[in-house]
């Protein structure tokens, strides 16, 4: 028996010897060059057309939790700690958005205080609207499967935010929009043997930075939907200077129509101020830009048709073509 086993490892250890090994690979180039596959991909990234973006001045006001997390009756209504954190979380995400022109709110009074104490006066700027919302679900369950020698568990922790955009003058909700977020935790073992894990505090933090991210983006593509528009400067000689530079995607060629304010008028119906649509005057084309940051940066454009000549600067807006 021992002979025939031997027999039989001396056959397996020849046959494995003899045995050929299939040659690796090797990757072929395409008819076309990678190089040249590239550039034809920049060539129709360039002809995309680019269309500017208007970046709206908001702040985050009042962000609450609403959800049954971490409330209890020795809290009073300005102790909400996660309301905080929403906030913060809210400003940062919108400032990298690169979408907007956040301006703070939250903690105007120490901006005012530290004015105070360096003599200088507070130049606060306006806004276009206001975030305002809470955090309406915040939870966390545990789930699992047991079997002969193996177990698993997942900790799972899910956030809501119910948030609407507000408009600064009037008080009308431009829109509202919900975002959720979810993360989760899970551990293993089979035996006894593997990892272990108790309660996670951070799932929650992570779950609510989700929905915060979500409802950033919902807004931005709400605001994107909007037709651009902005002010003239100045008008000197052929040149006609407007707000608005590269940040906001004003690039040079591209062409805008020049319009006369419309007139506002009070609906009988609503009870709103209406803007009466205005006259086209003018199309300029933008030539350059300046400025270092998006609130003082601005396009320098030459008029292409038209003109301005005789109408206040104040009643004249840019507005993109569709």
């Amino acid at each position: 028996m021992k002979a025939g086993m031997c027999g039989f490892c001396v056959f397996a250890a020849f046959f494995l010897g003899c045995a050929t090994q299939t040659p690796p690979v090797q990757q072929v180039e395409g008819p076309q060059s990678i190089e040249a596959q590239k550039k034809a991909q920049a060539g129709i990234v360039g002809q995309v057309p680019v269309k500017p973006t208007l970046k709206h001045k908001i702040a985050v006001g009042r962000m609450s939790n609403e959800s049954g997390y971490g409330r209890s009756l020795l809290r009073d209504k300005n102790d909400d700690p996660l309301g905080k954190q929403v906030v913060d979380m809210m400003v940062k995400a919108l400032v990298e958005s690169g979408s907007y022109i956040v301006v703070e709110r939250p903690d105007i009074e120490l901006l005012k205080d530290e004015a105070d104490l360096s003599g200088k006066k507070l130049d606060l700027l306006g806004v276009d609207a206001l975030v305002i919302g809470s955090v309406t679900e915040l939870g966390r369950k545990v789930v699992g499967k047991t079997g002969f020698l193996s177990d698993s568990k997942k900790q799972i922790a899910f956030a809501k935010l119910d948030v609407r955009l507000v408009d600064a003058s009037t008080g009308y909700i431009l829109t509202s929009v919900s975002g959720a977020g979810e993360a989760s935790t899970e551990t293993a073992s089979v035996a006894g043997f593997g990892s272990q894990a108790s309660y996670d505090g951070t799932l929650n933090d992570a779950a609510i930075r989700e929905a915060v991210s979500d409802v950033v983006s919902r807004l931005s593509t709400e605001l994107l939907k909007r037709r651009w528009q902005t002010s003239v400067l100045q008008a000197k000689d052929d040149q006609v200077f407007i707000s608005g530079g590269k940040q906001q995607g004003v690039l040079p060629g591209m062409v805008f129509e020049v319009q006369t304010r419309g007139e506002r008028v009070k609906s009988q119906q609503t009870g709103f101020f209406v803007t009466l649509p205005g006259k086209a005057v003018a199309q300029i084309k933008v030539i350059s830009n300046f400025g270092e940051t998006v609130m003082e940066e601005g396009s320098v454009a030459t008029i292409v048709s038209g003109k301005i000549d005789g109408i206040a600067l104040a009643d004249l807006i840019v507005v993109a073509k569709e």
